[in-house]
C-alpha cells in the first residue's frame, strides 16, 4: 500500500524551504488567518487537559502513577478554557510539536495559548501542525537562551505557513494516515512485548545467580530475609551498610551552569549502568564527591516505580563527574564485588522489596537511605562473587544485544512512521486513492501502552545532552 504511492502531478513553491514544493490546487496561508485567540477563564468544574507531544490534548489523570504529577494549584479559576476543538499549545515545547486540539470541553495552564483553529479536517490541522516540518517552523518562531528554555513569540508563529489540502483531501489524508500509523504502531508493540520477554529472561538469569548460586546441588538453608527463601547453606546474611566503605548524599548544587564537574541525574541511570552526561555543569563540588570506578548510585527519592535504581559508574575520578542530590553514592568494600552487588540491587525480588519499604507521598516515593542500607541480603563469598559477576555477564549479554537490535527496529519504524506522516501532510506524496481503498480502522487493543511519550515528563536527560 505504502511502497505505491506517487507525487502529485502537479506543484508549486510553498515559499518555505522546510515545506518546499507543495501541490499547486493547496492552499497556503499564513496560521494568523486561520486561528483566533480565546481567553476565557473561571471554569474550574471542566477537566484538567494535558498536551503530549505525540498524543496531542488529552484528560488528565489524577490517579494514573504513569503521568506526570506537577502540582496542581488549589485555585484553578486562572486556568485557561479550551472548548472542544481548540488548538492548544505548550509555547514553551511548540517546537517539539507540543500542541494539538481539544477533545472536549476542559481547562490547560494559564502559560499555555488557546486558540479557535478555522480548518475543516481538525485532525488533519493537529498532525499537520506536529509534523517534522512544522518542529523547524515553530522552532523558528521560539526565542530563548538555550534549548528546552525556547518560548513560542505570538509574532513569529503568525508567520507560519498553513497547507490547507480541499476538505475532502483532508479527510483523505486522515484516513490514509490512520490506517498507515496503526499498522506501524501494532509492528512496535509486538517488538515491546519481545523486549519484554527478554527482560522477563534477563531477570530470571540475575535473580538464580544471586540468590542460589551457580551450583543448583549446593545444600540450602532458610535466608530469614523477607523477600527471598532458601539460599546455599554456606552463604551469610548481612546488612547492606556492612559491605560499604561509605554512603554519600549527591551535591545539592545548581547543575545547569557551565562548569567542567558534570552531574549525574536519575535519567543516567539506565539498566544497571551509568550513562556519563556529555556536558560539565558545576565549577566544582564539595570535597569526596567525585565519582570513581565502580562506585554504585541509588535513587532514593522519585515516582515509586523508579526509586531505588541502582547503577554502576565505570568511568574513572579524572572524568569530573559528581551526582544530584537525590542520589546517594555506595562505595563497596574491597572484600566485595560491586558488579555483583549492582546484580544483586537489581534484580527485581529486592528491588521491589526495598520499594515497598519507600513512603509514598503525592506520588513521589522517599527510600531512606538509612533504612536502605539496614535491608539484609544473601553473601556469597568473595570467590563465588566473582564467578558470579562474570557468568551473569556473559549469560545476559546475548540477551541485552537481541533487546539492543530490537530497539533499533522500533526506533527505525517510528523515524519511517515520522517521515510517512511529514510526506503525505505537506502533499510530497498523493495518498486520494490509496485511502479510497482501505478497510474500516480498527482501533488499537484497549490495553496496549500508548506509544506517545508525555512531553510534560521532564525530559531530564534528554535535554541536557541534546
Amino acid at each position: 500500500m505504502i511502497a505505491g504511492l506517487k507525487p502529485y502531478p502537479e506543484y508549486k513553491d510553498s515559499g518555505s524551504r522546510w515545506l518546499a514544493q507543495v501541490p499547486s490546487h493547496w492552499g497556503v496561508h499564513n496560521l494568523r488567518t486561520l486561528i483566533r485567540s480565546r481567553n476565557e477563564r473561571n471554569r474550574a468544574d471542566f477537566p484538567l487537559l494535558s498536551v503530549a507531544r505525540e498524543k496531542g490534548v488529552f484528560v488528565r489523570s489524577l490517579t494514573d502513577v504513569n503521568e506526570n504529577h506537577n502540582v496542581i494549584p488549589e485555585d484553578l479559576s486562572n486556568y485557561k478554557v479550551a472548548r472542544a476543538g481548540n488548538l492548544v499549545i505548550n509555547k514553551m515545547k511548540a517546537w517539539q510539536g507540543s500542541m494539538g486540539i481539544a477533545p472536549c470541553d476542559g481547562i490547560v495552564s494559564p502559560a499555555y495559548f488557546v486558540f479557535d483553529f478555522n480548518i475543516a479536517n481538525s485532525a488533519f490541522g493537529q498532525t499537520l501542525l506536529r509534523s517534522k516540518p512544522y518542529v523547524a517552523h515553530f522552532g523558528q518562531a521560539s526565542d530563548g537562551v538555550r534549548v528546552g528554555q525556547w518560548d513560542l513569540t505570538i509574532s513569529g508563529m503568525r508567520q507560519i505557513p498553513v497547507l490547507v489540502p480541499p476538505p475532502d483531501e483532508q479527510a483523505a489524508i486522515v484516513r490514509f494516515l490512520d490506517h498507515a500509523t496503526q499498522r506501524l504502531d501494532k509492528a512496535i508493540r509486538a517488538k515491546r512485548k519481545t523486549i519484554a520477554l527478554l527482560n522477563e529472561q534477563k531477570q530470571a538469569i540475575i535473580h538464580r545467580a544471586v540468590t542460589c548460586g551457580l551450583n543448583p546441588d549446593v545444600p540450602l538453608k532458610d535466608s530469614g530475609i523477607p523477600w527471598l527463601g532458601q539460599i546455599p547453606a554456606h552463604w551469610e546474611t548481612r546488612p547492606l551498610k556492612q559491605l560499604l566503605d561509605r554512603m554519600d548524599y549527591g551535591t545539592s548544587e545548581n547543575a545547569r551552569g557551565e562548569g567542567l564537574v558534570r552531574v549525574l541525574t536519575m535519567g543516567h541511570i539506565q539498566n544497571g549502568r551509568i550513562l556519563t552526561p556529555k556536558r560539565g555543569g558545576l565549577d566544582s563540588v564539595p570535597p569526596g564527591l567525585l565519582l570513581e570506578k565502580n562506585d554504585l548510585l541509588f535513587n532514593r527519592t522519585n515516582s515509586p516505580e523508579l526509586v531505588g535504581k541502582v547503577g554502576l559508574f565505570s568511568g574513572a575520578a579524572t572524568d569530573r563527574i559528581t551526582f544530584a542530590s537525590y542520589l546517594v553514592r555506595l562505595r563497596t568494600k574491597l572484600e566485595n564485588n560491586p558488579f555483583w552487588l549492582n546484580y544483586l540491587l537489581n534484580s527485581m525480588q529486592f528491588w521491589s522489596y526495598s520499594r515497598s519499604q519507600a513512603l509514598v507521598s503525592l506520588h513521589q516515593a522517599n527510600l531512606n537511605s538509612t533504612r536502605y542500607g539496614q535491608m539484609v541480603l544473601p553473601i556469597p563469598p568473595r570467590d563465588e562473587q566473582d564467578k558470579i559477576a562474570v557468568q551473569v555477564c556473559a549469560q545476559t549479554e546475548e540477551v541485552e544485544k537481541t533487546a539492543s537490535r530490537i530497539e533499533r527496529e522500533i526506533d527505525l519504524l517510528r523515524e519511517y512512521r515520522t517521515r510517512l506522516i511529514a510526506d503525505v501532510v505537506t502533499g510530497k506524496l498523493d495518498v486520494r486513492e490509496a485511502a479510497a481503498r482501505l478497510p474500516e480502522v480498527e482501533c488499537a487493543p484497549a490495553d496496549e501502552p500508548e506509544l506517545a511519550e508525555m512531553d510534560e515528563s521532564g525530559e531530564e536527560l534528554a535535554e541536557e545532552d541534546a
